[in-house]
């Protein structure tokens, strides 16, 4: 691949020397590695040529015949005003620049002696000008509520208009070079939605995933930058990466020191391989995932204030398991098949409750906990049925008076009750409580007597009483 940057469209330099416009347009190529430029040495040419080409940012001279930069840049910005303009001049001027400034320049330089300068401001005129376009082409997608590549989510099960707002999310910023940060409990599938970036992207593109949390600060380097001299020269990550995707996981996890070296490959998109002393421009796109929770870490002075407002750029945090209880019953199917295939077994059949009984369970370990469960379930089962039992195990549910056992995964330390003004009654309460337990277990007998600590039988007699 080249480290040529190559922007959306042309840059735009306007100089009456045409000595000049070469050299200029040399050490941007060399230098600054940029390869699509238009010079122009006439500056009564330039409104007709924006009026007929886009161009990503203007290097104009101060001094020219015909048109002065002066008389032409208030011209420019009437007619182009989020077009970014970057004044030379022979002179340092300090009168000229802040006039040129006050008229709209995106920035002012002198002539051969602030070359490193311009070529950085530049850089920065040209990501002003492509960030407003990124971001209403993004704006137009999202509210697009039909998915363009629906297939590239069909790992993702789930029936929730909270997912699917994601989904779409994902697909739109698909759009942008900015990294893409994945949060989410441990088990959310995090690494399925970053698949799903990839597929979006080009699933033939290359995918390389990197577990950050596996590495100290001396492996960072070589193994995702490589090494170009001696015995261990190899190349790293993010050159495997090519022009496809890097997987950052468990970037909440690495020190301030692997922090900064991060900061400086997303803000500059370029490294520096160990033994080299020449930089590499990142072609990858690249996705981070955490299951911590950066803005707390940032609080307490565990990762840095500035990566973090960098990743969160473009952020999608995923739901545990818990707040999308309704894709329980989609997901029991799922890995069902799906397990019972690779351990070679029949699929077998479940009881109908079963959906409503892990319902009642926090699933601490969301997505992952259950298909684990599952996986025990059937390895351990030989009937052509599967029982309820094995889950009532898994989970911890009580299916007698004993409440001395609450469900594992639901919090043992309950949350005081919020009692309205008015007292209810003993009678009234547990009412209350039979009524919350059906509605929990849709309408499951069973389950509601387990999650209420008392016998089938003994909720049967209450819901008695309180039928008279």
């Amino acid at each position: 691949m080249s480290d040529v940057l190559s922007p959306q469209w042309p840059i735009l330099l306007v100089d009456d020397e045409v000595s000049l416009l070469r050299s200029l347009s040399l050490t941007l190529k060399r230098q600054g590695k940029f390869n699509n430029i238009i010079q122009c040495s006439d500056s009564r040419a330039v409104m007709s040529l924006l009026a007929e080409q886009k161009v990503s940012a203007v290097v104009l001279d101060l001094m020219m015949p015909h048109l002065t930069g002066e008389e032409l840049l208030p011209q420019i910005i009437a007619e182009y005003p989020d077009l970014p303009v970057i004044v030379l001049s022979g002179l340092n001027q300090i009168e000229a620049a802040v006039r040129c400034i006050r008229n709209g320049a995106y920035d002012y330089f002198v002539k051969a002696s602030e070359v490193d300068r311009l070529l950085n401001g530049l850089q920065r005129a040209i990501d002003l000008h492509a960030l407003p376009h990124s971001k209403r082409e993004l704006a137009a997608r999202f509210l697009d509520l039909d998915l363009k590549i629906p297939e590239a989510f069909v790992s993702t099960i789930t029936r929730t208009e909270r997912m699917k707002t994601i989904f779409r999310y994902v697909e739109t910023v698909a759009l942008s070079h900015e990294p893409l940060l994945i949060t989410g409990e441990s088990g959310v599938g995090k690494e399925l939605i970053a698949r799903s970036y990839h597929r979006i992207c080009g699933p033939s593109l290359p995918w390389v995933p990197v577990n950050l949390a596996a590495l100290d600060d001396a492996e960072i380097n070589p193994v995702l930058f490589g090494e170009v001299k001696g015995s261990k020269a190899h190349e790293g990550m993010i050159k495997q990466a090519g022009n496809g995707i890097l997987f950052l996981d468990e970037i909440g996890d690495i020190s301030d020191r692997a922090q900064l070296k991060l900061l400086r490959l997303f803000r500059e998109r370029e490294y520096i391989p160990l033994g080299s002393d020449k930089s590499v421009r990142i072609q990858a796109k690249i996705v981070c995932a955490t299951n911590q929770d950066l803005a707390a870490r940032v609080a307490d002075g565990r990762f840095r204030k500035d990566l973090y407002y960098k990743l969160m750029t473009h952020h999608v945090c995923l739901p545990p398991l818990r707040e999308r209880k309704e894709d329980i019953p989609l997901l029991i199917p799922h890995f069902f098949a799906q397990l019972s295939r690779l351990m070679n077994k029949k699929i077998p059949a479940y009881p109908p409750e079963l959906a409503q009984l892990l319902s009642t369970y926090d699933f601490p370990g969301n997505i992952q906990e259950l298909k684990s469960m599952i996986a025990a379930a059937l390895a351990g089962h030989k009937s052509r049925i599967i029982s309820l039992d094995t889950f009532k195990e898994a989970i911890g549910f009580r299916t007698g008076p004993d409440v001395s056992s609450p469900a594992k995964g639901n919090d043992v330390s309950l949350p005081p009750l919020i009692v309205p003004e008015k007292m209810p009654t003993l009678n009234e309460a547990a009412a209350y409580l039979v009524e919350e337990a059906l509605r929990r277990s849709s309408g499951n007998q069973s389950i509601a007597a387990g999650l209420l600590g008392i016998t089938r039988q003994a909720l049967g007699q209450r819901l008695k009483k309180l039928s008279h």
